[in-house]
């Protein structure tokens, strides 16, 4: 890096907003968190887009993936030049058409940008680092209707995310089934399976093990003394999963960075590669919520505590329109087809045939969002 790397990519009060809007929740009484903990005076950073029809029935809630935002749709900004993560997917005349739905994408609890996470001051006015408590998906999803509720949105026409996004959107279904119309579940399973956990495991380790890290407490160095190295790693190896064996000998081959013998120690360019995707997260994310995030997503398990997977499925009285990718080795269709066969009013799965992975349900624009739209139509 040119530049020294920041300890934290996370946004952090007194930063430019961007296009958020915040609102305070757990004022009066703590989020009690599945592992025991407890969180008061919630911050959670949203964005939304189109009016919310005066009987509230427009409502469509959109949920990020692992290091997505609340940016889901816009142009950058002169205080704000982050990309919007599914603008092909939300916005006027889109599959979200915002001319007719209202659409709300809040930042993630545990996330870095706005939403209460690691990086967020405590009472104490420190950030919380390494105090910060575990959460879950279903922790998250309590955090989100509370937001529901400060909005006037009883019920959801439709909740919608791929992955991690997803995992919050079944939960949602399950949680709270009076409160969701349509669920829309891309690219994941009803739980984290063995290999998830064991993929998570490993880039959460080569967070841990970088010196930088000192135990979560580090936004106190100075720039490039935070653990970038640990969390650019994780990044590389994460992004690994998220693209198909087949696009990344069709992208790169053998082919070297540069044109020099990589028997004499030149790189070869899929090499290169990650190491871009890693540094990239770098600017934009904080090392603490990539760990809480992913201990979040190894506790997704719809069954957990409530009889078990068809028991908790049973529940669930949404229309969920359920969609894979066919080269995700990440969250493979049998997952889906599980969903499916378990679900009282599913739909799908649709195959989004890609030759791009775990990440087709952000790259395939057109695909997702023809079964986006029929779902909100069907």
């Amino acid at each position: 890096m040119d530049e020294k790397p920041p300890v934290t990519g996370a946004w952090r009060p007194g930063d430019p907003p961007g296009r958020r809007r915040f609102v305070t929740c757990f004022e009066t009484r703590p989020h009690v968190l599945e592992a025991g903990g407890r969180l008061s005076d919630v911050t959670i950073a949203y964005e939304t887009w189109g009016e919310l029809a005066p009987d509230g029935a427009n409502a469509v809630l959109v949920l990020h993936a692992l290091t997505g935002d609340s940016h889901a749709s816009g142009l950058p900004t002169a205080d704000d030049a982050r990309p919007a993560w599914w603008d092909a997917v939300v916005g006027p005349g889109r599959a979200l058409d915002t001319d007719e739905w209202f659409v709300v994408c809040p930042n993630v609890l545990g996330g870095c940008q706005g939403t209460t996470g690691p990086a967020s001051p405590a009472a104490d006015g420190r950030a919380f680092g390494s105090r910060f408590p575990c959460v879950t998906i279903r922790d998250q999803v309590v955090v989100e209707a509370a937001l529901a509720d400060v909005l006037g949105i009883g019920t959801w026409a439709a909740v919608v995310g791929g992955s991690m996004g997803g995992m919050r959107a079944l939960e949602w279904a399950v949680s709270f089934p009076e409160r969701v119309q349509r669920a829309v579940v891309l690219a994941v399973g009803a739980y984290a399976t063995a290999e998830q956990i064991a993929l998570c495991s490993v880039q959460s380790r080569a967070i841990r093990f970088d010196p930088r890290w000192r135990g979560g407490d580090y936004y106190d160095a100075a720039p490039g003394d935070g653990p970038w190295e640990g969390l650019e790693l994780a990044r590389s190896i994460g992004h690994i999963t998220y693209r198909s064996e087949l696009e990344l000998h069709t992208r790169f081959g053998r082919q070297r960075q540069d044109r020099n013998d990589v028997l004499e120690g030149e790189r070869f360019a899929v090499e290169s590669y990650l190491e871009h995707h890693g540094r990239k997260l770098v600017e934009r994310f904080d090392a603490n919520s990539y760990l809480v995030l992913n201990d979040a997503m190894n506790s997704h398990d719809v069954g957990r505590g409530r009889g078990g997977l068809a028991a908790a499925l049973a529940r669930v009285t949404a229309e969920v329109s359920i969609a894979g990718i066919s080269s995700d080795r990440l969250y493979p269709l049998r997952l889906q087809h599980e969903l499916a066969a378990l679900i009282p009013r599913s739909r799908g799965p649709e195959v989004i045939e890609s030759v791009a992975g775990h990440d087709g349900f952000l790259v395939e624009s057109d695909a997702v969002a023809k079964v986006v739209a029929n779902a909100l139509t069907g």
